[in-house]
């Protein structure tokens, strides 16, 4: 895309939006509280606002390389906590997508430089689910399974952490695990049990 262009969509996009409403965004200056936090992938196709239909100030949203959620990640961990402490959230979103460039680069042996740790974590799902993704011949079933189970273990990750436990405690933060299917363009909510998941990690994970 031309950047000429980029500027010019922008002037149209001002107008078109005071032309709605004047005060339009003197309204979007007084600050946000949104209700969601979406973490997904930084793919240029899987959109987030636009997929869910969301206007400015209803979605805070974080993304990166395949939807991760590493306690490593000090850029992740901050997201997570200025919108759970912060900004009271109340639905914690991971949006993972078919087609995931980067959970299908976790399936190759190829050596990939500086993104191998980041690559890791995505082999270390495929590890915790290798009987049942071995089982798969289908490949491309295999790659999209992964995929889901990567958005699995991303909430899980999540149900660990403080921040989460305690939003949980105190108005009842829920966590979901979400797929964009970029083939029909559909959201699939893969119905993530956050009792449960929160159940089985609370005697390694708990955290006061």
């Amino acid at each position: 895309m031309n950047l000429d262009t980029v500027f010019s969509n922008n002037k149209s996009w001002v107008k078109e939006k005071l032309s709605l409403n004047k005060n339009y965004f003197e309204e979007l200056g007084k600050g946000q509280s949104p209700e969601l936090l979406y973490i997904g992938c930084s793919d240029s196709r899987a959109t987030a606002e636009e997929l869910m239909g969301a206007k400015p100030g209803e979605v805070f949203v974080h993304r990166n390389i395949a939807n991760m959620v590493s306690g490593l990640d000090l850029n992740t961990m901050s997201v997570v906590e200025y919108a759970v402490v912060h900004l009271k959230v109340e639905h914690v979103i991971v949006c993972g997508h078919y087609g995931c460039g980067g959970v299908k680069a976790a399936m190759q042996s190829a050596d990939l430089g500086i993104l191998n740790p980041w690559l890791r974590n995505i082999r270390d799902v495929y590890r915790i689910h290798s009987k049942e993704l071995n089982s798969i011949e289908c490949e491309e079933k295999k790659y999209e399974r992964l995929v889901e189970l990567n958005v699995k273990e991303q909430c899980v990750n999540l149900i660990k952490t403080a921040s989460v436990q305690k939003a949980y405690r105190d108005h009842g933060l829920k966590v979901h695990g979400w797929i964009f299917d970029i083939h029909t363009g559909k959201l699939i909510d893969l119905k993530i049990d956050f009792e449960k998941y929160l159940e089985d990690i609370m005697e390694i994970y708990h955290l006061d």
